[in-house]
């Protein structure tokens, strides 16, 4: 083992601990790691730029979403939906949280999981509170959903950006791939949550009549900026859709999107900036820098070559494995930083696999996003979702959290195998 490789092997595991913990802010955490990379001269100056600016395309599409979703949200229309399907459901609570559910993975996928949790959950808390029912079960019924469906689209969750960006796959052809295998996922998943809280969800008819006289109306803000919003909206998922044609950098749509609409709306540029997630932005960036110093070792090749020693370089046993240890590992260490090491190794695996590699960018795919349910710190939307939870008076451990999530991950990876085997192989 070189003297670089242990270096960067001692400011991985520091960083990842400091980002699994948060004793530091995370973006802290990954900017300091790939300062560090640089700072001992395993990539030098030109280099660590350039981890960033080959990966930019990801950084302005969220930059985009960010600044579309924060102007929307000032309209109430979230809230409103989630109104709106309580009252669908005359305020029967399995039926809100099998709705509830259904929206989250939705909006998740045309969204992102974090915005999507910010949104819903607290008017969840608040039916919840009406029907005087614990809220746990619609929290844990949302986190997983929005990870699932996060996974139908290239936009729902940041490691479907990176691969979207590393093998060159669009819009569509996620949406084509995993969007059966999500629908598939949350049938089996929302089945097993009315088996898990069915005891919970008892209430009165007096309850559900509270519900039902929710006046909806009243949240909607302003009726014009919900107009404008969602025309813009509109035209960006056009875009997406369309792009296989029209050939624009998704990250093009996103942010003339977002610049359209700050213009039409008359926001305050200055104060629409202030709400983009920069720290989302600066924890990519750091960790762009800190995986390419560890690709610089070589150790991620020697990864690589492992994987074709034990798969005997047959695609179909290299694809199982990438969905099983993609599972296994991504919820332990986050799955950004699992997935952008691993796009990596699959760029080691493509010139010795010689066939079609896409579904070992779907395997990579699945794991990494239905993995995010295993542990509370699996996703950024299990982390912001608890402590929503612990600021209403609901305090979630780590062993709460894991003893759904293990269940829920499990039939996950199950139902991907079996697709990845019927739908490729």
């Amino acid at each position: 083992m070189n003297f670089n490789l242990i270096i960067t092997l001692i400011v991985f595991i520091i960083t990842f601990y400091f980002i699994i913990t948060e004793k530091i802010p995370r973006s802290s955490a990954a900017i300091a790691g790939g300062t560090a990379v640089v700072f001992f001269k395993i990539i030098d100056e030109h280099e660590a730029l350039h981890a960033i600016s080959s990966n930019l395309e990801i950084l302005i599409l969220l930059m985009g979403l960010m600044i579309i979703v924060n102007i929307m949200a000032e309209t109430g229309i979230f809230q409103w939906i989630a109104i709106k399907i309580a009252q669908l459901a005359k305020g029967d609570p399995i039926k809100i949280m099998i709705f509830l559910g259904v929206v989250s993975a939705i909006a998740s996928a045309l969204l992102d999981n974090v915005t999507t949790i910010l949104l819903i959950f607290p008017i969840s808390i608040l039916i919840a509170e009406q029907l005087k029912i614990d809220f746990v079960p619609f929290l844990f019924t949302e986190i997983f959903s929005v990870n699932i469906g996060g996974a139908a689209t290239l936009i729902g969750d940041p490691p479907n950006l990176i691969i979207g960006a590393k093998s060159g796959l669009g819009f569509n052809d996620f949406i084509f791939n995993m969007g059966p295998l999500v629908i598939i996922n949350m049938i089996f998943f929302l089945a097993l949550m009315v088996i898990f809280f069915r005891k919970k969800l008892n209430v009165s008819r007096l309850r559900k009549t509270k519900i039902m006289e929710m006046d909806a109306s009243r949240i909607i803000k302003d009726k014009v900026l919900l107009k404008k919003s969602i025309f813009v909206f509109s035209l960006v998922m056009v875009g997406f859709l369309s792009n296989v044609v029209t050939n624009i950098g998704l990250a093009v749509i996103s942010i003339s999107g977002a610049t359209l609409l700050i213009i039409i709306t008359k926001e305050d540029p200055e104060e629409i900036y202030k709400k983009i997630e920069w720290s989302t932005l600066f924890f990519f960036a750091g960790l762009f820098i800190l995986v390419d110093g560890l690709a610089a070792t070589g150790l991620i090749s020697d990864i690589g070559d492992f994987i074709l020693y034990i798969t005997k370089g047959n695609s179909k046993l290299t694809v199982i494995l990438t969905v099983i240890t993609s599972t296994i590992f991504a919820p332990i260490i986050g799955v950004v930083p699992y997935t952008i090491s691993f796009t990596k190794v699959i760029g080691e695996l493509i010139p010795q696999m010689g066939e079609d590699v896409a579904p070992l960018w779907w395997a990579l795919s699945m794991g990494v996003c239905f993995g995010g349910n295993m542990t509370l710190i699996g996703a950024a939307a299990n982390i912001v979702g608890v402590n929503i939870a612990k600021k209403a008076g609901k305090d979630i451990g780590f062993f709460q959290f894991f003893k759904f999530g293990i269940i829920i991950t499990f039939q996950s990876l199950i139902l991907s195998i079996i697709y990845l085997l019927v739908r490729y192989f």
